[in-house]
């Protein structure tokens, strides 16, 4: 059976847990909670990890063709995200080509989905630590829209504040999107998933 390692790109604690930056945690939470699984923290990961499967019958489901799916939160801030999943990766025995990394992604219009294999990380300290860690940039990614800062504010600012109320029906919307097209992907390969998804 494959091994897959998805990891949702955050930084942890209450203070983070909803803005911007932390989509990812978002993703792999609805994937756990699709697999009806609570998390973890295997001790010296640095990380809270369920471990769980997908198949046709989704996350959590047993059948045919199912592949094992190790969820992952770092337990590190964003910009050491690599070292929890190198670490992880090593102990699965999982390569690099077998990771899904979902993060945020400014260039994106929010609600807009991008898929693909590799890639520069685009001035992304998660990224770039996933670089480090894996020694390589050829991993998954699910890029998360959600867009440019409105006026004169900075990038930091605006991925790390709250996320208005207004906005969050939406948010849930896209977030079990994401979640879909992680399932797709780990099934179906990159290019159906692409194909559905991305937009």
């Amino acid at each position: 059976m494959t091994t897959w390692l998805v990891a949702g790109l955050g930084n942890p604690g209450p203070a983070y847990s909803n803005t911007r930056h932390n989509v990812g945690f978002m993703v792999v939470d609805e994937l756990a909670r699709r697999a009806r699984a609570s998390w973890s923290a295997p001790r010296q990961m640095r990380a809270d990890v369920v471990e769980t499967r997908v198949s046709a019958g989704g996350m959590g489901a047993p059948g045919a063709g199912a592949a094992k799916v190790v969820l992952v939160k770092p337990r590190t801030f964003m910009n050491e995200s690599g070292q929890a999943v190198g670490k992880l990766c090593a102990f699965h025995k999982v390569d690099a080509s077998h990771v899904v990394a979902i993060h945020d992604e400014l260039d994106l219009d929010p609600g807009q989905l991008r898929l693909k294999l590799g890639g520069g990380d685009n001035g992304h300290n998660g990224l770039k630590s996933l670089r480090k860690h894996l020694a390589t940039g050829d991993y998954h990614r699910v890029r998360f829209g959600i867009g440019r800062p409105p006026g004169r504010q900075e990038a930091a600012d605006y991925v790390l504040a709250q996320i208005p109320k207004s906005l969050r029906t939406d948010l849930e919307i896209e977030v079990a999107r994401a979640a879909d097209a992680v399932e797709m992907l780990v099934l179906d390969g990159l290019e159906a998933a692409q194909n559905r998804y991305n937009s």
